[in-house]
């Protein structure tokens, strides 16, 4: 069973007008809203994909409310630890120019960490944790690192979606999945990434860090996967870029997805780049069928021996 982790979820609150008028009143043409956060968006994409999971994390409030319910009429299993506090909201204003004001979220007390962690302590080692996401401010800033040691004890396969400091700090404890951008990539290493052939040398060391496979997004420019045994390029599928949020989330997914039916990694990371640019090319998450449209685009290619 696949379980996903979202520390810090939020009612996303979509609204579209032609232009934004500092100081006047502005009318909003068309508004939406969603689930929003980095693990329930790789729940509600794998659902879409045939493949069941579990949501976690911290929910508060009506906005909480909105965000179980929304779930569960995706016919997605949630197990929410409930805080005093209302989840936040998020407000995406989509215009010549997209914004984006997002709050900081709801206190979370450590009796509330104690109850997750405790969930968390009942899976097993046949089953998979996606914990994605920023940690809130009220947390411990070692929170990854505590879940993490329970996966690690319990040999418990994870995929944690972390960049910069935070990623070092959970290298050490072997993840199954990392999916850095290249931009998240050269920060990492304290470089510029700017070619697809620059990718492979660093991702092996990232191998020799911790993790077990990696994925480097690499934009329009396709991707890369790596683990000890295997190196493939992806092309990227042609399509008008409509939404940047969700589509890494949507790769972790149609990875999962894919891997979880054939454990072929090949075949899981050509899904997953198909999965990324559905989203991108979507004003929503992706759909099965718009993946299915794009993955005869997505051509693998293995990586030159010299730069495996």
């Amino acid at each position: 069973m696949i379980y996903t982790v979202t520390l810090n979820p939020s009612l996303d609150y979509i609204v579209g007008l032609d232009s934004v008028k500092l100081g006047e009143l502005n009318r909003i043409k068309k508004d939406t809203k969603f689930p929003g956060g980095k693990g329930i968006n790789v729940s509600r994409v794998l659902k879409r994909l045939g493949v069941n999971s579990l949501a976690s994390g911290f929910i508060g409030g009506f906005t909480g409310e909105f965000i179980k319910n929304y779930l569960i009429k995706e016919d997605i299993v949630t197990h929410f630890i409930h805080v005093k506090e209302d989840t936040r909201i998020n407000v995406k204003i989509k215009s010549k120019i997209e914004t984006e004001l997002n709050a900081s979220g709801p206190t979370i007390y450590q009796e509330d960490f104690a109850q997750l962690k405790m969930f968390i302590s009942s899976l097993t080692n046949e089953d998979l944790l996606v914990v994605a996401g920023s940690i809130p401010s009220s947390m411990p800033k070692n929170t990854y690192e505590e879940i993490l040691a329970i996966c690690q004890s319990k040999d418990i396969k994870f995929v944690v979606d972390a960049e910069g400091e935070l990623l070092k700090k959970i290298l050490p404890f072997k993840p199954f999945l990392i999916k850095p951008n290249h931009h998240e990539l050269g920060q990492f290493f304290q470089t510029e990434i700017t070619r697809k052939e620059e990718v492979a040398p660093y991702c092996r060391k990232l191998l020799d860090l911790g993790a077990e496979n990696i994925i480097v997004s690499l934009a329009g420019e396709g991707a890369i996967f790596m683990n000890r045994d295997h190196g493939y390029y992806a092309s990227a599928p042609v399509g008008e870029v409509k939404n940047s949020i969700g589509a890494g989330d949507s790769m972790v997914a149609g990875f999962l997805a894919q891997y979880a039916k054939s454990k072929n990694v090949k075949e899981a990371f050509r899904y997953c780049v198909a999965t990324g640019s559905a989203t991108a090319f979507s004003m929503d998450l992706c759909t099965k069928d718009k993946v299915e449209e794009l993955l005869p685009q997505v051509q693998i290619t293995e990586l030159e021996e010299e730069t495996k």
